[in-house]
């Protein structure tokens, strides 16, 4: 039995910051439906990467709808919203991210919803919350992390403002909404009451933040500064970076400085110079000395004398390690077309158990039938 056997999610969320939550919850044994037009179905449906699709929609809808199922109901129809309602009245949790006023304009905002059913939590994403001059912006992951701040923290000093290359602030809130949702089911077995669970992706990419913008509410409001080179993190000291070898790249990321300059072979002078204010100039030198072996020599010497530091993998490199097959990270999810794909699993162990699940995403509308016949509505 998983935490969430018995729990019954309406997800009326679409592309990924909810979407992201609903797979969670599903993967914890949450039954999720996703309510979704008909034909159509939800938008991300059509949101593809490298235009990837299996089975009519695209492999990122795949990846984070596994796990669903989905019930088709025009939201502006009378009978149909009937028929939400009484799913509604019968639902644990009801999650969306619509922009704000369009589910008051359908009778779906949450004064209305509690009065159907007042044990429901009610879990909403936006992309700036409810309030303020930015509601009505777009809620999309690249623009929040740029208006964010988050783009300053990335890539070198003399470089443009630089996003992740990830949907980060999207997987953010995701977690975020989860949180809240699982907070409030546990308040609910204490009050019999539901709740509103709100988060918002700026809310989250500023939270992500936290310790910057600490730092920056402390010290005089100095805007966090990368390094000119081989930035990793716009607040800490040298050698913190990751940095060239003969035949690839290597991090570094802490322990005994005047060790790591006595093991590269750098001058005494520069164990007298400060590692925040002279950090350009330290890794400089560093990066020059680091090109002389490759990066198998440089971990065996660093790490025997405590440097904290690791090789840079790339995709094919990390799926090939023992590490990641002793994970056991990747899954297999087969369509209803017959066609297979390769996922990653959720992250969460339950008594030192994985939590798998090989269902595939839903196509549109095909649980419906089954839904209205089990839930007599």
């Amino acid at each position: 039995m998983k935490p969430l056997d018995g729990i019954v999610v309406l997800e009326f969320s679409q592309f990924m910051a909810g979407p992201s939550a609903g797979l969670r919850l599903a993967d914890l044994g949450a039954r999720v439906i996703k309510i979704e037009r008909p034909e159509t179905g939800e938008a991300g449906r059509n949101i593809a990467t490298k235009n990837m699709y299996l089975d009519g929609s695209s492999l990122v809808f795949h990846t984070a709808n596994r796990n669903k199922e989905s019930f088709t109901a025009n939201l502006k129809d009378k009978e149909d919203l009937k028929k939400v309602n009484s799913l509604i009245a019968k639902a644990d949790v009801l999650t969306h991210n619509f922009r704000p006023g369009v589910m008051e304009k359908i009778g779906l905002d949450y004064d209305s919803v509690v009065q159907i059913n007042p044990k429901l939590i009610y879990a909403t994403v936006t992309g700036y919350s409810r309030k303020g001059e930015w509601i009505a912006k777009p809620g999309q992951d690249l623009l929040i992390q740029a208006i964010s701040g988050l783009t300053h923290l990335s890539g070198n000093q003399n470089d443009l403002p630089t996003p992740f290359g990830a949907a980060a602030v999207d997987m953010l809130c995701g977690t975020h909404l989860v949180q809240g949702i699982l907070a409030a089911l546990i308040k609910r077995t204490k009050t019999d009451k539901g709740a509103w669970v709100e988060v918002s992706l700026l809310e989250s990419a500023i939270d992500f933040q936290l310790e910057i913008f600490t730092t920056f509410l402390n010290n005089g409001k100095k805007p966090p500064l990368r390094s000119k080179t081989n930035n990793a993190h716009a607040l800490l000291e040298a050698p913190y970076g990751i940095y060239g070898t003969s035949d690839g790249h290597i991090a570094i990321s802490m322990g005994p400085f005047g060790i790591l300059l006595n093991i590269l072979g750098l001058s005494e002078e520069l164990h007298d110079l400060d590692t925040f204010i002279n950090r350009d100039e330290l890794k400089e030198e560093i990066s020059n000395a680091l090109q002389k072996k490759s990066t198998k020599e440089w971990l065996v010497e660093l790490q025997a004398k405590g440097l904290w530091c690791s090789e840079v993998n790339n995709y094919h490199q990390i799926l090939g390690s023992e590490e990641f097959k002793e994970l056991a990270m990747k899954q297999e999810v087969k369509l209803l077309d017959g066609t297979q794909f390769h996922t990653t699993r959720c992250p969460i162990r339950i008594n030192d158990e994985t939590l798998l699940s090989s269902k595939p995403a839903p196509r549109v509308g095909e649980h419906t039938e089954r839904i209205t016949q089990e839930f007599n509505i």
